[in-house]
């Protein structure tokens, strides 16, 4: 089941790593830049939050493929 981004945005899965990084960079940045309404950071950070969790799945699948053609040679 994909995972929303935002009502508008593309779900997560259809993401790559690299664009969902830079999302969570761009996320970052904003909420350390600007002073947004309190609805906003809320779902900034949600969204921030989704993208993270996202991107360190990803991270710990390709460690593990890493791991398991380590174990193949």
């Amino acid at each position: 089941m994909p995972s929303p981004m935002s009502d508008d945005g593309p779900a997560l899965d259809d993401l790559t790593f690299e664009q969902a990084l830079r999302r969570l960079e761009d996320i970052v940045d904003a909420l350390e830049d600007e002073t947004p309404e309190l609805e906003e950071a809320l779902s900034s950070y949600e969204e921030g939050t989704a993208l993270a969790r996202y991107c360190l799945e990803r991270l710990e699948h390709a460690e593990l493929r890493i791991d398991e053609l380590s174990l193949d040679d």
